[in-house]
């Protein structure tokens, strides 16, 4: 298949996404609060992690226990797991050159937002911070180029850490931009951005936040297609509490399952 017709399943595959997420994902939703205990029964089972990396939808949460969304499920994850990690990312730097590890807010999702103020520790990476509550700690890594394999989010495929999706309309993962770093995918293109990071009031330098740069009117990975091959080969676990989402899944695990697939065809992500 030509290079052409490629991108043009990457633009029909990205528009599908769109009208599906658009038109016919369903809002989780309920009359009567959902027992949390369900949450802390599917969450306990991987309590042995110890450190989890969430995505989070807050609106779908408070919809189905019809309490405080963010300090529920903070509880929840704070009763059984040492480290809770959660993306902080700030593409406004690639505009701006200002990242603040402090005041710079997390720019996806209410949950990072109101977790930057409960976070111990915030890793340098201007444009894909990682938040970090609890012990866990990425100091011996490369911070400044976000996806290379002695970056952050190497670090979290060498350990295999338990990532989990709540509140999502489908599955999906920070991790895939590293997977198509690994493997030099040719739709995923290096770039360089020049910058100021401030550690604190007072301390601050001059950075190059090495990333990556595509259309994302035009790129969109084939999350459909991606559960169900995952699901299928047992690295990726689901459940549903009345229409509310949960995903489970390891960083190493989804990586080794999808390396087949991504050596026979570069675009098995996004087509």
């Amino acid at each position: 298949m030509t290079k052409l017709i490629k991108k043009a399943c990457m633009y029909y595959n990205c528009k599908k996404h769109q009208y599906i997420e658009s038109y016919f994902i369903p809002k989780a939703k309920t009359d009567k609060p959902a027992n949390v205990d369900t949450l802390h029964n599917i969450v306990q089972k991987h309590s042995k992690d110890k450190t989890v990396f969430v995505h989070v939808g807050l609106s779908d949460i408070k919809s189905i226990f019809h309490c405080n969304p963010y300090e529920l499920l903070l509880d929840v994850l704070e009763e059984h797991f040492e480290s809770i990690l959660a993306p902080g990312f700030t593409p406004s730097f690639r505009k701006t050159g200002i990242y603040h590890k402090s005041y710079s807010k997390p720019e996806y999702g209410a949950f990072a937002k109101l977790f930057l103020e409960d976070a111990d520790y915030r890793t340098d990476d201007a444009l894909h911070s990682i938040l970090v509550k609890g012990d866990y700690r990425f100091d011996d890594c490369e911070h400044h180029d976000s996806f290379s394999r002695q970056g952050c989010w190497a670090k979290l495929d060498q350990d295999n850490v338990l990532i989990m999706d709540i509140g999502l309309p489908w599955y999906l993962t920070t991790q895939h931009h590293f997977i198509e770093h690994y493997y030099d995918v040719p739709y995923n293109l290096e770039k360089k951005y020049e910058g100021r990071i401030y550690y604190d009031d007072f301390k601050n330098a001059q950075i190059v936040q090495k990333s990556y740069s595509y259309d994302y009117s035009k790129t969109k990975r084939n999350f459909i297609k991606l559960e169900s091959y995952l699901k299928s080969v047992g690295a990726l676990e689901k459940h549903d509490i009345n229409g509310l989402k949960i995903f489970l899944f390891r960083a190493r695990d989804v990586r080794k399952a999808l390396e087949p697939k991504i050596k026979k065809d570069k675009y098995y992500l996004v087509v």
